[in-house]
C-alpha cells in the first residue's frame, strides 16, 4: 500500500479515505461513485477566536445578511483587519448592536473574547495537539457556541477526518435518501451504522450532504 498524502488543509488523504469507505460500506461506495471526487478543502484559519466570531455572526442568518453584518462589525476596528479579543471587550455593546448584532450575539461575542483571553479557547498551536472531543468540550463552554458549530469548525476549518454531526438535519436526510430509508432514522441508529466509516466519518458526512444535491 502506498503512503497516504494529505491534501492541502486536510489531515488525511481524501482519495484513500474514499477507497476505505467504499470497501467498508458498499452502499456508501455507491454514493461516492455517484457524487464523484471529494472536493471539500478547509478554509485557512489563523485562530479559533476569529473562526468563532464568524460562526456566531452567521448563526440563523442567510449568508448575504451575515456577511453584511460581519463587514460592519469589522469596520469598527479599521484599519485592523480583525479585532483582537480585548478590542471586543473594550467595544461598547451599543456599537455592536448598531452594526447589526442581536443582543444574544453581542453577549456571545464578549464571552468568546473573555474565554479566549483566559485560555479556555486555546491558540492554534495547542489546538493541533488536542483531540476532537477536547476541542468540543472546551468550545461549547462559550456562550452561544453549540456542538454543531464546533463540529463544523472541526470539519471545515481544521480538516479533521472523523467528525459525524449527528444533529445535522442534512446528514440525516442524506442518509435516508442514499440508504433508501422512508423516514429519518434516529441519530443513535445512524451512529451505529457510521461505526463502519471510522476513521473517515467527516468524508462520509460530506457525501451524505452531497446526496441531497441530486
Amino acid at each position: 500500500m502506498g503512503i497516504a498524502i494529505a491534501a492541502p488543509g486536510l489531515r488525511y488523504d481524501p482519495e484513500f479515505a474514499c477507497r476505505y469507505l467504499s470497501a467498508a460500506d458498499p452502499r456508501m461506495g455507491e454514493l461516492i461513485g455517484r457524487c464523484g471526487p471529494f472536493t471539500m478543502r478547509p478554509e485557512p484559519t489563523q485562530s479559533l477566536f476569529a473562526a468563532l466570531v464568524r460562526s456566531i455572526v452567521y448563526q440563523q442568518l442567510s449568508g448575504k445578511a451575515a456577511e453584511t453584518i460581519l463587514g460592519r462589525v469589522l469596520a469598527l476596528y479599521s484599519p485592523r483587519r480583525f479585532p483582537r479579543p480585548q478590542d471586543l471587550i473594550d467595544t461598547p455593546p451599543e456599537l455592536l448592536r448598531a452594526a447589526g448584532l442581536s443582543a444574544a450575539k453581542t453577549l456571545a461575542m464578549r464571552d468568546l473574547a473573555e474565554r479566549t483571553l483566559d485560555g479556555t479557547v486555546p491558540p492554534m498551536v495547542r489546538v493541533r495537539r488536542m483531540s476532537d472531543d477536547e476541542i468540543i468540550e472546551r468550545l461549547t463552554t462559550v456562550r452561544g457556541v453549540g456542538r454543531w458549530t464546533v463540529e463544523m469548525l472541526l470539519m471545515f476549518r481544521l480538516g479533521r477526518p472523523d467528525v459525524l454531526p449527528l444533529g445535522d438535519l442534512g446528514v440525516r436526510k442524506g442518509f435516508a435518501l442514499a440508504f433508501n430509508r422512508r423516514v429519518l432514522i434516529d441519530p443513535l441508529v445512524l451512529s451505529r451504522r457510521a461505526e463502519r466509516w471510522r476513521p473517515y466519518r467527516s468524508v462520509a458526512s460530506w457525501y451524505l450532504w452531497r446526496a441531497l444535491d441530486g
